[in-house]
């Protein structure tokens, strides 16, 4: 491992967490590696990912993005406040450049509809690679099930970046040899 390796904390109190190598050092025991410039972690308890760089281009500097696992938090870039049944498109503070033949899949977080009573309008929303200018800024479009507000730094929404479906041959039949399941939500019957 070297500086500006991104690893995948194995061990110690800091497992499960992510971060970039900032420095490597030595003890009597082997190679250190200090993590963003905050703590130090020893080489057998780090695996090298393959992280893809993004850029980004903060409209807010108190929205920055936080990655946590598998999924990036963002933020909201204003207090909100809205009524019962508002449509309402709350910007996340942000704008990004995602890598090469990827698109971003933006969810509300878990906890949203219970702490804002809002959900987002289009169950998901897909930003393709080709919205990525200056002002492209990322937002979350929401309705509101109840009066309410959502404050400037308020965690409500998570993204993950994916790769690109690869273009897909359609065979068209007319049996396709499976047993059917039972039809649309039967899965547990």
């Amino acid at each position: 491992m070297k500086v500006n390796d991104y690893v995948k904390i194995t061990g110690g109190s800091h497992e499960g967490e992510y971060g970039t190598i900032t420095e490597v050092g030595s003890c009597p025991d082997g190679i250190m590696y200090q993590i963003d410039n905050s703590f130090w972690i020893d080489g057998y308890n780090a695996v090298v990912q393959d992280a893809s760089v993004v850029k980004i281009k903060y409209f807010n500097p108190n929205c920055k993005v936080e990655q946590h696992g598998d999924w990036v938090d963002v933020k909201a870039a204003g207090t909100i406040h809205y009524k019962s049944g508002d449509f309402i498109m709350i910007p996340l503070g942000f704008a990004m450049q995602l890598p090469k033949n990827c698109e971003g899949h933006l969810l509300p977080r878990s906890s949203t509809f219970k702490k804002y009573h809002i959900i987002m309008t289009n169950s998901m929303g897909i930003i393709d690679e080709a919205y990525c200018g200056d002002n492209d800024q990322w937002h979350f479009p929401a309705l509101a099930f109840a009066d309410g507000v959502v404050r400037e730094g308020d965690r409500i929404a998570q993204f993950r970046i994916v790769k690109k479906q690869k273009p897909l041959s359609i065979s068209v039949v007319d049996c396709l040899n499976n047993a059917d399941r039972g039809g649309f939500g039967s899965t547990g019957r």
